[in-house]
């Protein structure tokens, strides 16, 4: 896979042609609706030239992946098939391989370095002998490079069949699926959450459940309300009691807690909450999980950040994911949703307190679009990646991409005449992400949030990880 950001009067025929990728290739990566088209600056992933296979009458998806040296998965991934089993003659798939026609004069050697591999990995991969015994016209089958391997989360307000259907979709991007949200009552009982879809979908996708809990109420995070549950420990005891077999009952793998705003006073309450969710959940076989606010020091002043103890969570925890998105947020000013500059910061101090193999470093799947001049007190709406791409389209503006940040961003003005400015993710700002994720050794990401259309995103993370599945 490669990133091509598109340059004034590209065709979408001169780049397929560039990289030896068909048209129709780089459409379905991209989901281009118009083809024709085609935003200066915007960033498309570009397709591995992999060769294609017209299935033949007889043939089976297991005797194909034999005959190419691959892994069925591998084949179903790249073809995103529903059902292997019902492949059809005269069905062209994409075979998720690199393979290479000796030339006069080449050595294994010039080869390897070619493709940045090794003598040995293609000799192993082709089943040669002798490394020094290859012939012009040969075809040689060139291994992937390894690529680490990462746990992936993803949180989901979407419920029902339409969050099912994500999941389906999806499913095969992720480690664990977390159900936002499930509250508690003053006796104790949990709030409903029409989940049961969404969780036989991840089941069918091998993706594991996480409840969420929160402290959410009436639309926001109540300070009030988690002092209620920290507060009282027969409260506690309640909740968790129903939470276990809550759990039981639907097939929950794991708990996130996700406690927000919490008062500064509590942060020890929390704390031994934390310690008391671990004794109970544990010995049943849950894993236990928390999102905590982005901090770049332990003594950060504001309600946002005061109770979250990082290196107490660290301890307590099995994993932790840090919410680097929301810099900029629906009622602040125009700003990219996760700064690299920013998120950076963060991880420095985060890993001085967490163990870096139990940090999920959160990542936004949206953008933003305000009305400017910004005036205090308007609200940005939130947009998708592929929405603010044909919002650029429509509005005949190029997009232009901050270095600091590594983010992407345009202006437009709208039919009554406002002025907008748009942030977003794009291919290029999540290959960022991913790379600072690999670069800091870290458990895996974590994405909030599911229901956005960001079809780049998904080639660039299986491109990037090798993504851990329970």
């Amino acid at each position: 896979m490669q990133i091509h950001v598109v340059n004034r009067g590209e065709s979408l025929w001169q780049i397929a042609r560039t990289y030896g990728v068909s048209m129709n290739r780089i459409i379905q990566a991209n989901e281009l609706d118009q083809p024709n088209v085609l935003v200066i600056g915007h960033a498309l992933v570009i397709p591995t030239p992999y060769p294609e296979h017209i299935v033949q009458p007889g043939e089976f998806i297991w005797s194909i992946a034999n005959q190419y040296g691959t892994t069925i998965q591998a084949i179903v991934e790249e073809n995103q098939l529903a059902d292997p089993s019902l492949i059809q003659p005269g069905q062209v798939l994409v075979i998720p391989v690199k393979l290479h026609t000796v030339q006069a004069g080449e050595s294994l050697w010039q080869i390897a370095s070619q493709y940045q591999t090794t003598i040995d990995a293609i000799a192993q991969a082709n089943q040669i002998q002798n490394p020094a015994m290859i012939l012009p016209g040969q075809t040689l089958r060139i291994p992937e490079p390894p690529k680490p391997n990462m746990d992936v989360n993803a949180y989901s307000t979407i419920m029902g069949e339409r969050g099912a259907a994500i999941v389906s979709r999806l499913g095969q991007y992720f480690t664990y699926i977390s159900s936002f949200s499930y509250g508690f009552n003053e006796d104790g009982t949990l709030t409903n959450l029409n989940d049961q879809p969404l969780l036989a979908a991840a089941q069918q996708q091998n993706v594991a459940p996480l409840l969420v809990l929160t402290n959410f109420e009436g639309g926001e995070f109540s300070s009030d309300k988690a002092a209620t549950l920290l507060r009282n420990e027969n409260l506690q005891d309640s909740v968790l009691t129903n939470l276990i077999s809550l759990m039981r009952e639907k097939g929950y793998t794991g708990l996130n807690i996700d406690f927000e705003y919490v008062y500064p006073e509590d942060r020890e309450n929390y704390n031994n909450f934390l310690r008391k969710v671990v004794a109970r959940l544990h010995p049943e076989g849950f894993t236990v999980s928390t999102a905590i606010a982005p901090k770049v020091r332990e003594d950060q002043v504001g309600l946002l950040y005061e109770a979250h103890d990082y290196q107490a969570h660290g301890e307590i925890v099995d994993f932790v994911v840090i919410m680097t998105y929301e810099w900029g947020w629906a009622g602040g000013r125009p700003w990219a949703i996760a700064p690299i500059s920013e998120v950076r910061k963060v991880l420095d101090y985060t890993v001085t307190a967490i163990p870096r193999e139990k940090i999920l470093m959160g990542a936004p799947l949206y953008g933003r679009d305000w009305k400017i001049p910004w005036v205090q007190g308007t609200i940005a709406r939130s947009v998708s990646p592929k929405e603010a791409v044909q919002l650029a389209a429509q509005y005949g503006v190029s997009i232009e991409y901050d270095e600091t940040y590594q983010s992407p961003y345009f202006r437009y003005v709208d039919e009554s005449g406002q002025e907008h400015e748009v942030w977003f993710e794009d291919a290029r700002s999540m290959q960022v992400k991913y790379n600072t994720a690999i670069e800091y050794g870290l458990r895996g990401v974590s994405f909030w949030v599911l229901g956005f259309t960001f079809p780049q995103n998904w080639t660039v993370l299986r491109n990037s990880f090798e993504i851990n599945k329970l």
